[in-house]
């Protein structure tokens, strides 16, 4: 299948009350372990990434990669960008062909995060890509933006929904209580706030924050109205583990492993996200 709008996943998400998963990729391995493991479950998956992977690997490299492994697959898959800063990275993810992008001005005065964001829907829109915003801050690093425990602060419901009416975005971002990378302590999500929003607004709301978090957490979250899960870290440590229990230096004794340690982190969370279509 082609890469499709983003808008259509989490619709259909937010109607079957499941989340979509949406995972971080860093090289062609990790995002065949993405396309591999949503197949095998039959569930729709979005693989995003941020400037800095995408510098990394190569604009171009997965503006004609993914799509082309996607095509030859047979499930429904958006290609995200994750965490943007800058407007200019947001005009080369809608140049490529990417099928949405997240604008992450959250660290920015309620004005200025609602002024940037009409301008990446604006640019996004004139090519049919959905948008992603955020509102509220998660502690944790993410991208280019840090944030301590003691700045974070909670996604208001009022707000989200001035937020949503006047930057016409797609999904919105919400901080409840989970934060970027692994935690230090256990991680206590606000389930009734994210109800509050819900019902406030009428976008699919999005959970970041999805690596380490208890499980029954992320199933509560989803049922009272989160529809994508981003998940980063924990992906990335199944590779990191298994590079570290070594191994004969080869494709099949060090890279392998860690291809399918990585794939089986995404298949339990695709599971746990409740997105396997029958």
């Amino acid at each position: 299948m082609a890469l499709v709008k983003m808008k259509e996943l989490l619709d259909d998400a937010k109607k079957n009350n499941y989340a979509v998963g949406a995972f971080e990729f860093w090289s062609l391995d990790s995002i065949r372990a993405i396309i591999e493991a949503a197949e095998e479950l039959n569930s729709p998956v979005i693989l995003q990434a941020g400037a800095t992977e995408l510098n990394f690997m190569g604009w171009d490299g997965v503006s004609r990669a993914v799509p082309y492994l996607i095509e030859n697959a047979k499930i429904k898959a958006a290609l995200h960008l994750d965490h943007s800063t800058e407007l200019k990275w947001v005009k080369m993810a809608v140049e490529s062909g990417f099928s949405s992008v997240m604008i992450d001005a959250s660290e920015m005065s309620f004005e200025k995060n609602v002024l940037i964001t009409k301008e990446t829907v604006a640019i996004a829109k004139s090519y049919g890509i959905t948008v992603e915003a955020e509102l509220g801050r998660l502690p944790g690093f993410e991208g280019a933006v840090s944030v301590e425990d003691a700045e974070a602060f909670q996604t208001d419901a009022d707000e989200a929904a001035r937020f949503v009416r006047e930057t016409g975005i797609d999904c919105l971002a919400v901080a409840v209580g989970t934060a970027h990378g692994m935690y230090k302590t256990k991680p206590k999500l606000n389930i009734a706030r994210i109800k509050e929003i819900a019902g406030a607004v009428d976008v699919p709301l999005v959970l970041h924050g999805g690596s380490g978090t208890p499980d029954e957490m992320v199933r509560e979250a989803i049922k009272a109205g989160i529809c994508k899960v981003n998940v980063c870290t924990e992906f990335m440590d199944a590779y990191r583990r298994s590079y570290l229990k070594g191994g004969h230096p080869s494709i099949r004794g060090l890279f392998e492993p860690a291809f399918f340690a990585g794939k089986e982190v995404i298949k339990e969370k695709i599971k746990l996200f409740g997105g396997i279509h029958e």
